[in-house]
């Protein structure tokens, strides 16, 4: 039996892959690298600015990001004050630079005050130089912090996407994964953004919660399309380490497969378009603008501690941690760093070649699939002979090849997070074992 074949007999619900290597990868340098040679080679007329604020209302039983829930203003205060200095040393850095993106998340970012929020946007766009009013601009917002004023400062700097966590708009469903929230605050904030009319509007909701059936799941996209979101991700629930949910040690594998191809099903019949298995788009969502911008090749530039930056060749952050009393000592660590140790990257992971060519074609894969013609330009090879797990793919009728592509089945979709983690590279498995969650 074949190492594929294994994990199909098992959890479909490996992990999430939203980047490769994943963080748990990372390891300190020694010694440390000098930010200018990080970003010597590196191509800057296409970059991807993001700003991270480690700071919620509440911790979710289910959240494993890096983030401390309910911080003191002078926490914050000193948070912000780092992230200039921060963000003035890698401008020194980067030197001339075109960003062809923009987000702000978290954490919740409009847990800040409108002049928190301004001092952000001033950061991104005064500082790093980032022309929000032309590029796609995303920040992530949470029931329970919104306000007109600060929906206002949003709109006036230039955000065309504003992306909401709800889970669910069932109140017993999200008390079970420990989030206190109101149905008619949930309801009032998303009557609250489109009264703003921001192009995009995004729902996240959560499938796999305890007590949560088929009907209930539907219960809840009904709700949710009342708002007509240009998208809607619709994520299963995890159990992580060193979360509520982790510790508590459950997984509800068949319930969660049911309760996706419902939610599938559904969305696609309401003329929704699968962009991923997480992802959904509205018939009426607007057309890309701006500049072009693919995560497979195109650089990152992460602010604020948790954030990640990537080139083709490095991978680097702040450290990582999922318990609050480690989350809340680096986020103290990192407020008191002086403007030039930011000149040093001190945490991340080294690319060779053969990562940088499976970053490619994974990230590709789990979104609009492999080009080959495109894979044989960038790299002088062939896809199918790099990867021959495209061809096992294919046999176990996950993945097809079509129209130049190679593409995920709608059974290859459903198992993207079992697909993800078994491409992973044998060093960055190893390293994953090895990490030890804090």
């Amino acid at each position: 039996m074949t190492r594929l074949e294994q994990m199909l007999e098992e959890t479909p619900y490996v992990a999430y892959l939203y980047g490769y290597p994943h963080k748990t990868a990372y390891r300190p340098f020694s010694p440390s690298l000098p930010l200018e040679s990080v970003w010597a080679e590196e191509r800057r007329d296409a970059l991807f600015l993001y700003l991270h604020v480690p700071f919620c209302e509440m911790r979710c039983g289910f959240c494993n990001l890096f983030t401390a829930a309910g911080p003191r203003q002078d926490v914050v205060e000193g948070y912000l004050a780092a992230l200039g200095r921060e963000t003035r040393r890698v401008k020194e850095a980067l030197g001339p630079a075109t960003f062809a993106r923009a987000a702000i998340g978290g954490g919740t970012p409009t847990l800040l005050d409108v002049a928190g929020l301004h001092t952000v946007f001033d950061l991104a766009e005064g500082v790093m130089g980032a022309d929000l009013r032309n590029i796609p601009v995303s920040v992530e917002v949470s029931p329970e912090t919104l306000d007109a004023g600060k929906l206002q400062a949003l709109h006036s700097r230039g955000v065309d996407r504003v992306s909401i966590g709800v889970q669910s708009f069932l109140e017993p469903e999200v008390a079970a994964v420990k989030r206190p929230q109101k149905t008619a605050q949930v309801e009032a904030a998303l009557e609250l953004i489109r009264s703003f009319h921001f192009p995009t509007l995004n729902i996240d909701l959560i499938y796999g919660m305890e007590g949560q059936t088929v009907d209930s799941l539907l219960f809840s996209l009904r709700a949710a399309l009342r708002f007509a979101p240009e998208e809607l991700y619709l994520y299963p629930l995890y159990v992580r380490p060193l979360t509520f949910l982790g510790k508590k040690g459950r997984a509800w594998d068949d319930l969660r497969l049911a309760l996706y191809r419902a939610g599938r099903d559904f969305l696609l019949s309401q003329g929704y378009t699968q962009v991923s298995m997480r992802m959904f788009r509205a018939r009426h969502a607007p057309d890309a603008q701006g500049p072009v911008y693919r995560c497979q090749e195109d650089g990152m530039v992460g602010l604020g501690c948790g954030a990640r930056s990537y080139t083709q060749g490095v991978h680097y952050s702040s450290e990582y941690a999922v318990g609050s009393r480690e989350v809340r000592s680096i986020i103290a660590a990192y407020s008191e760093r002086t403007e030039a140790s930011f000149g040093e990257v001190g945490y991340g992971f080294q690319l060779d070649a053969g990562e940088q060519r499976r970053r490619y074609m994974l990230l590709s894969l789990l979104a609009d699939g492999v080009d080959l013609a495109v894979y044989q330009e960038r790299f002088r090879a062939s896809a199918w002979e790099d990867f021959p797990e495209l061809a096992e793919l294919e046999a176990h009728g996950l993945a097809r090849r079509g129209e130049g592509r190679v593409l995920l089945t709608p059974e290859g979709v459903e198992r993207s997070d079992l697909i993800g983690p078994w491409l992973h590279s044998g060093g960055v498995r190893e390293r994953m074992q090895e990490y030890s969650w804090r």
